[in-house]
């Protein structure tokens, strides 16, 4: 059954991917969409929080990083079932960098594809228990993480990956799985761990 498309969807979309176009958004989209920034986040934060809190500060990393583990493999399971076809394999005049290079599908340009993997964005799902997560463990970062998560989401209608609707249920799932794993956390692990391990 093909997902359709709501008008305020297309609309949207439209307006990142085709008017709002900048020469530096198309250098800076595609790195704030590499999975490389996240981990240089997460390994700065690393090295930050070993150095000033020592050892235990792994088990948060551990933690941040199954958090998100589990983000990604919710989306792919949900990507699965509902297979909707990313815009640039279904949306004629939408930008896409592919091979290092911008390209434009044609005006008369027509989907192939009967099931893609565009719902939802993972990379919106992992960013989002990323920044709640870190939002957790360090309250002063709050709300400021929160633009790392809406950066991403917005690059992946720029490069043409995903609709509106995609990243947000990227951030919403992305966001219940943060809380749900805190919770568990707070209320049973972290009581079940040795106290020198504890953060």
């Amino acid at each position: 059954m093909p997902f359709y498309t709501q008008p305020l969807d297309m609309q949207v979309f439209i307006l990142v991917n085709q008017i709002f176009r900048k020469h530096w958004l198309d250098i800076a989209m595609p790195l704030l969409s590499s999975a490389a920034l996240l981990w240089t986040i997460i390994t700065l934060v690393t090295v930050f929080g070993v150095w000033k809190k020592g050892a235990r500060f792994l088990v948060i990393i551990l933690l941040i990083s199954a958090t998100m583990g589990l983000a990604d493999f919710s989306t792919n399971l949900i990507k699965k079932s509902i297979g909707r076809v990313r815009p640039l394999n279904s949306i004629a005049q939408t930008y896409f960098k592919d091979d290092g290079k911008w390209q434009r599908r044609p005006l008369d340009y027509q989907q192939t594809k009967e099931r893609g993997n565009s719902y939802p964005s993972a990379h919106a799902a992992n960013s989002m228990a990323l920044a709640v997560m870190l939002m957790f463990f360090f309250r002063r970062l709050r709300p400021w993480m929160l633009l790392l998560p809406i950066g991403v989401g917005y690059s992946r209608l720029y490069l043409g990956k995903h609709f509106p609707t995609d990243v947000m249920a990227g951030w919403a799932l992305g966001g219940c799985i943060a809380i749900s794993v805190w919770l568990l956390w707070s209320y049973w692990l972290k009581f079940k761990l040795p106290e020198k391990y504890r953060p």
